[in-house]
């Protein structure tokens, strides 16, 4: 099988990294030339990278085509080129539907859009997928965790929540800096607050089957320093942001 990327951005880079430190059997991967730094880079650190003259190339090369463009890219570039009906064809792109899609591409290809997020690159994190299909989900469940979804309208949820990634890696930051003018070294300020979330992050899949409610409520302990933070983080509507936050996307996502 030989996969094919157009675009090679974050998304798409942190896959390729994935599935070359997986298992999945694969005979070439062909990546377009658009980023050419981060095309070479992959090029150089793994021998079944090539870079394809184009787009169309990446295509007349691949089984499989991963579209990792922005919106506006997509929009652009996807109705020129030339698919195969015998090819699957897996979208990145937030905001182009299934129905957009299939107008664009012509052919009856398969399609699945599919919502991965950088820590895939280390073979981490849930990937939702829509349409559910057995081939793809098998793919990625190989460098994460499948998610599959049946009606797309559901998957612009996902879209959304996966919208939250840089404004959690900002508190994080954030956290770790208070520490940092509090005299802590800035390693040790990152690697305590990096693994303090991972740590709780692990527990909270662990221990959330009921619902995370319960995390919430014996995370803290009456007058204590985590009933503290809550009350006043709650006060403060910081909470009811990231509610708007969402639905601000998801707004957006929906149009």
């Amino acid at each position: 099988m030989k996969l094919g990327f157009i675009g090679t951005g974050k998304i798409a880079s942190s896959v390729i990294l994935g599935v070359c430190k997986s298992k999945i059997k694969f005979r070439q991967i062909i990546v377009s030339p658009r980023n050419k730094r981060i095309a070479n880079n992959l090029k150089k650190k793994f021998k079944k990278v090539s870079i394809a003259k184009n787009n169309q190339d990446v295509i007349n090369k691949s089984n499989w085509i991963f579209l990792s463009v922005t919106p506006k890219v997509g929009d652009k570039i996807i109705k020129d080129l030339k698919f195969k009906s015998n090819q699957t064809i897996i979208s990145f792109i937030s905001t182009i539907n299934l129905s957009e899609l299939k107008k664009m591409i012509k052919v009856k290809s398969k399609i699945v859009r599919a919502i991965p997020l950088p820590p895939i690159s280390i073979k981490k994190g849930p990937v939702p997928i829509c349409p559910p299909n057995r081939q793809v989900k098998s793919f990625f469940d190989k460098i994460g965790s499948t998610i599959e979804i049946k009606n797309e309208k559901l998957s612009i949820n996902f879209w959304s929540t996966s919208g939250m990634m840089a404004s959690y890696y900002e508190m994080l930051r954030v956290m770790s800096n208070w520490l940092v003018r509090k005299g802590i070294k800035k390693q040790d300020a990152q690697k305590y607050i990096t693994s303090l979330f991972l740590a709780l992050s692990e527990d909270a899949v662990i221990n959330s089957k009921k619902d995370l409610k319960h995390l919430v409520k014996e995370s803290q302990t009456p007058k204590g320093l985590n009933e503290q933070s809550l009350k006043e983080m709650t006060k403060k509507n910081v909470y009811k942001s990231v509610v708007n936050s969402l639905n601000s996307i998801y707004k957006r996502l929906n149009k």
